[in-house]
């Protein structure tokens, strides 16, 4: 394993984060000298797990490498939290220590520091529980103009970023399956960032989906991090497993005799690893039928709507953004991208933006829970 420049750049970097949270927080909390060691202690563990954990993928041993990737995560995602818990105390304290008498400085000091410890652990144990339990199915009833009556009620499940990897194996997938087909949906649909890692490491842990049922069948569109982990691959490891992928393709659906589009285009990134496979909604119109019902697109990012409502899309379902996955950053996503979750219109496009069916990294979903959804079209009134 080769470690280059910017590695140990970003070491630096968080080896300095890390101390300034010592430096702010381990005097404020008034601990002996054995204290003071145990904190130190973990706070450097953290700076060496957080990069390991990162680097887990290179172990050749696959059970070394998921430890090392687990603790790794659960302590980025610890860490994450108090760096910006101790932030924003910092911030808090700079007015308090010119407004508040002096003897009330130290209390607001030390309990100040316990609150931010105990609301990362706090976050860190919640996040834990919400992110590894299998996602809750949401129901989201979508209006569409002129809509025939024989689809009234016709349903989609999305599925999108469950990111398997190092701490996402097949039994959360399989409970995923589980639960879709419980639905008994006209269509299922996969929008991207399924895995994170090669099919070697994964293909037993993705299996799972070969037995995902639906009238009209199962699609799949790339995400960023099909890219990064062999997508020509994936690809035809998925079409083997029974999935349709749809590359700046589309398919006309008849649904009790009435047509529908369902087309789908790689991600929005996808020409920096392959010029061919640049995203083109309106190419994944091409040969469709002028007067064909509803069109509706998957497409991975959200940033695919302008094209999409330009290319004459009805619906666009997406993910990416894991709806910030946990706090803050579900306040902060929404300056990558156009929208972060839920429903939202784009002239006459809508689209409906997934907070993801997994997650990626730290095992953590504060603010942000995972979703299966449950997709129904409704005729606009």
């Amino acid at each position: 394993m080769r470690l280059n420049r910017s590695f140990f750049t970003a070491a630096g970097i968080l080896l300095l984060v890390h101390s300034y949270i010592g430096f702010r927080l381990l005097p404020a909390l008034g601990l002996d000298a054995g204290g003071m060691s145990i904190g130190i202690g973990l706070l450097a563990l953290s700076a060496v797990l957080v990069p390991a954990g990162m680097l887990a993928r290179s172990i050749r041993s696959q059970a070394w490498s998921d430890r090392l990737a687990w603790a790794g995560m659960l302590t980025m995602g610890w860490f994450s939290s108090t760096f910006v818990l101790t932030l924003l105390r910092d911030v808090a304290l700079l007015p308090a220590w010119f407004l508040l008498p002096q003897s009330y400085r130290e209390p607001v000091v030390h309990w100040s520091a316990v609150a931010v410890v105990g609301l990362a652990v706090f976050a860190t144990l919640v996040g834990l529980v919400n992110a590894r339990r299998r996602a809750k199915v949401v129901n989201v009833a979508i209006p569409m103009a002129n809509l025939a009556g024989a689809l009234h009620g016709f349903s989609i499940a999305q599925i999108s970023d469950i990111h398997v990897g190092p701490t996402i194996k097949r039994g959360y997938v399989d409970a995923i399956v589980d639960a879709v087909n419980e639905l008994k949906v006209d269509v299922i649909a996969i929008t991207g960032d399924l895995v994170d890692g090669s099919v070697a490491q994964l293909a037993a842990h993705v299996a799972p989906l070969a037995r995902l049922r639906a009238r009209h069948g199962v699609y799949f569109v790339t995400g960023n991090h099909e890219y990064y982990s062999g997508e020509r691959s994936w690809t035809r490891k998925l079409r083997d497993l029974g999935v349709k992928v749809l590359m700046n393709q589309h398919v006309v659906i008849d649904h009790d005799g009435k047509p529908l589009v369902l087309a789908g285009v790689s991600d929005f990134g996808a020409h920096h690893f392959d010029p061919a496979q640049r995203s083109d909604p309106s190419a994944s119109l091409q040969g469709a039928p002028a007067h064909s019902g509803p069109r509706i697109l998957l497409a991975h990012q959200p940033r695919t709507a302008p094209a999409a409502a330009a290319a004459g899309f009805d619906l666009q379902l997406s993910g990416h953004t894991h709806g910030g996955q946990f706090w803050p950053w579900n306040l902060v996503v929404r300056f990558q991208q156009p929208f972060t979750a839920g429903l939202h219109r784009l002239n006459q496009l809508r689209i409906y933006v997934s907070r993801g069916t997994g997650y990626w990294g730290p095992p953590k979903r504060f603010g942000a829970p995972s979703e299966i959804t449950r997709i129904t079209l409704v005729p606009q009134t």
